[in-house]
């Protein structure tokens, strides 16, 4: 975290949490809710200062639980995942998986696909979703040891049935995170948060109201 957010949580560390200001779509991109009603579905409004959304992304991290939160200085702000805490974006220039926040994935552990025929990835760094315009990158590389191909094997797969003997690896070994085996199951979308570790939807009712602070790169434009 940025030494400026640990100096404030040192200065001020009552600052009541809040529930239902920020969003993470299934795209990677931030939202903010201005009602707070992340926790009720609403479609807040995308942040486009790019020095807001470096800020938001350098300061994301999750409690031992599985909530995720944006420490927004002194404040907690707790984040609703519309996929997964983190959505990958391949980079074939670099051979490299990264984050929405600019991280690179190391290591893959783990292979998930939902029924909706979306492709998560628990990593070092946590769980992630696979940018759903960027399956068909992967689907050219991801094959298994006796040679299929993601889609095949996706294809073939007994839906919400577990198949953990699958092992998916990199053929063509241009990805780093991809080089080692690692199995393949499919889940119910609706179990995607359990399985991997991560609660979609943090929530306290009783601060539900409490107003957000605007971050301090926010403030400076003021």
């Amino acid at each position: 975290m940025d030494p400026s957010v640990l100096n404030a949580l040192e200065r001020w560390p009552e600052v009541p949490a809040v529930y239902g200001w920020l969003s993470l779509s299934a795209r990677g991109d931030w939202r903010l809710h201005p009602l707070g009603d992340a926790n009720q579905g609403g479609p807040g409004t995308g942040i486009t200062n790019t020095q807001i959304l470096g800020f938001i992304g350098r300061n994301y991290d999750r409690e031992p639980d599985g909530a995720w939160y944006f420490q927004n200085g002194p404040q907690r702000v707790y984040v609703r995942l519309d996929a997964a805490p983190f959505v990958l974006h391949v980079m074939p220039s670099t051979g490299a998986l990264i984050t929405h926040n600019n991280l690179t994935v190391q290591r893959i552990d783990a292979w998930f696909a939902d029924d909706a025929g979306q492709l998560y990835a628990q990593t070092e760094l946590g769980a992630g979703r696979i940018d759903d315009r960027d399956l068909q990158i992967l689907a050219e590389v991801l094959v298994t040891a006796d040679g299929q191909s993601l889609i095949e094997v996706l294809d073939n797969l007994t839906p919400l049935t577990p198949h953990a003997a699958i092992r998916v690896f990199d053929l063509q070994a241009r990805y780093a995170a991809l080089q080692s085996p690692a199995s393949l199951q499919v889940v119910a979308c609706a179990d995607i948060p359990a399985r991997m570790g991560f609660i979609a939807r943090p929530h306290k009712q009783e601060l539900a109201t409490t107003s957000v602070v605007s971050p301090p790169a926010e403030r400076a434009h003021d």
